[in-house]
């Protein structure tokens, strides 16, 4: 069991809400080669993938303009479409294909669902994008799958963990959000729930707002197992 960091209070989570890129898929390298490809394109200096990182499933018009000019590129609204319209096209042609469930995750959400957990996708993908790469074997486990064109706000609001937990019928003390970054965590946050977060794509330091930070799947899945004793 874990504890949540404000409470002195043991948790028992019947739902799980799980991010789908970095912590399903492992996807986010090619998505991040797709942004640096793009911004190559128009001719704009190079970042350290980091950024795209630390800025995963936030990286909005509303946002993207503050995001690239405090690294020094100047930004429009205009020209972030433009160039977030060239990722899009680069990943789906070029990485697409490369895109696959981490090795334990097929086991591990086979194990959930033998123990009773309601599980739910949650992320800032378009319902368009999953039908590319999202699996049968991750897909036949969810019984709620929300996805950025669904909510009025992404993440880092808690809009779309807010929707997930309505769909599953449950509050935010009975569920708990597995996550991979930064905004997603402030969106978990922020809707209530407790949060674990992985490091697939980011240190441990980076996910410091999470409730609970663990290495890999395997750890998660001793976490839930545990939970149900």
């Amino acid at each position: 069991m874990f504890r949540h960091r404000n409470e002195n209070r043991r948790l028992n989570q019947q739902a799980i809400l799980f991010d789908m890129d970095g912590v399903l898929l492992d996807s986010m390298p090619w998505h991040v080669r797709a942004w640096l490809d793009a911004f190559s394109d128009f001719g704009l200096p190079s970042f350290e993938p980091e950024l795209f990182y630390l800025h995963e499933g936030a990286i909005e018009p509303e946002t993207a303009v503050e995001i690239f000019r405090s690294q020094g590129v100047s930004m429009t609204p205009s020209l972030f479409s433009e160039i977030f319209q060239r990722q899009k096209e680069i990943f789906k042609t070029r990485y697409r294909h490369k895109v696959a469930p981490y090795p334990d995750v097929s086991e591990l959400l086979e194990e959930l669902a033998s123990h009773d957990f309601q599980m739910a996708l949650v992320t800032s993908s378009h319902r368009d994008v999953l039908s590319e790469v999202l699996p049968e074997e991750i897909t036949e486990f969810m019984a709620v799958i929300i996805t950025g064109d669904e909510v009025d706000r992404r993440k880092p609001w808690p809009d779309p963990y807010l929707a997930g937990m309505e769909r599953l019928g449950v509050a935010a003390p009975d569920a708990v959000v597995v996550e991979n970054a930064p905004a997603g965590i402030k969106a978990a946050k922020a809707a209530k729930a407790p949060c674990i977060a992985l490091t697939t794509t980011l240190p441990a330091e980076k996910l410091a707002q999470a409730d609970l930070v663990l290495p890999d799947h395997a750890a998660l899945r001793d976490l839930f197992l545990r939970m149900r004793g």
